[in-house]
């Protein structure tokens, strides 16, 4: 597709008929530079040629706006012109011309530069289109990927973190407590009574109550930093850093009474009627070397210290001195 530009008819009927018996090359000729633009955003010409000396208009400074403009930018600009001077040539280059031709060309070199360029510009396309498609394709995998991942990190009924994620982020913010010398606290939560539950209602009604208790739980934890994830079975576990005692303890009442108060039936609870929660955590100032396992087990303890003492109970226990044997996270045997 060959736009020239030009003012002279003369030069256009005669780079017509040069191209007349090419079947794939389409001639389009512009003899007003001022609507030069407007022409090349109409056709999109794969080459244009154009002359530097035209009344009313500076050839390079048209060059210069063919560059300028985004549907032109690229295109490949071949320069006509009367002179063969070196001067001439480089401010046609420097405007951002592809190449020169001292008009009229021989038909055989016109047609041969036309067909260069078309090749270039149409292969840039073609590398660019693919270039996009690629990025396009790595941003799509990118986004499956982290899909995956978080996938990989949910528990497939409550929707919340599963045991997996629970222990990296656990392990790495008592690492990361113990350098800075900051809070940790870590909740267990517990259903009360809930195998007596799924004996009345049936085991779809208890993945529904589980539901119920994780979207409470999750609605609380407020922090991006706070991390809560499915224990396993009934129980569920709540990663606190940089959280104290007072903080931990609020939050935990906070859930266990929005829990209670959602009224869900459980005629055969030991606790009065309805769904309920007990809840155990510690709160500590990890030190290098500590260990994680310590903690969790004195959380598990203050989880049954609240069981016994009547359930849908909050009991936390504030570590004064750090545990110091070594292990990694895990329940109890």
């Amino acid at each position: 597709m060959v736009l020239l530009v030009d003012d002279q008819l003369i030069i256009g009927e005669a780079v017509r008929r040069a191209l007349a018996d090419q079947p794939d090359i389409d001639f389009h000729f512009c003899s007003d530079p001022v609507h030069a633009i407007d022409v090349a955003q109409q056709i999109s010409p794969t080459v244009i040629l154009q002359d530097l000396v035209m009344p009313g208009r500076d050839g390079l400074a048209l060059v210069t706006e063919f560059r300028a403009h985004a549907v032109t930018r690229s295109i490949p600009i071949v320069v006509l012109s009367t002179r063969e001077e070196p001067r001439t040539k480089e401010a046609a280059f420097a405007a951002g011309a592809n190449d020169y031709l001292v008009k009229l060309p021989d038909r055989i070199e016109l047609i041969a530069r036309v067909r260069y360029h078309t090749r270039a510009y149409v292969s840039q396309l073609q590398r660019d289109e693919a270039y996009k498609a690629l990025r396009e394709s790595q941003r799509q995998l990118m986004e499956a990927n982290l899909e995956l991942q978080r996938l990989t990190n949910l528990d497939g009924l409550t929707g919340l973190n599963n045991r997996r994620r629970l222990d990296e982020y656990a392990e790495s913010e008592w690492l990361r407590a113990a350098r800075e010398g900051a809070d940790f606290s870590l909740l267990v939560l517990d259903v009360d009574d809930f195998k007596r539950y799924n004996d009345t209602y049936g085991h779809i009604a208890g993945d529904s109550v589980l539901k119920q208790v994780a979207t409470a739980i999750h609605t609380h934890c407020g922090r991006p930093s706070d991390l809560p994830a499915r224990f396993g079975g009934e129980e569920f576990a709540i990663v606190l850093p940089g959280t104290d005692l007072a903080g931990a303890w609020h939050l935990a009442e906070t859930i266990r009474k929005a829990v209670e108060g959602a009224y869900i039936p459980h005629t055969t609870s030991t606790t009065g009627g309805v769904v309920s929660l007990t809840v155990g955590g510690i709160c500590a100032r990890p030190r290098n070397g500590n260990s994680l396992l310590d903690a969790l087990i004195r959380a598990d303890k203050a989880l049954y210290e609240a069981k016994r003492k009547g359930k849908n109970k909050v009991v936390i226990h504030q570590l004064a001195d750090p545990p110091d044997s070594g292990g990694s996270l895990g329940r109890p045997g």
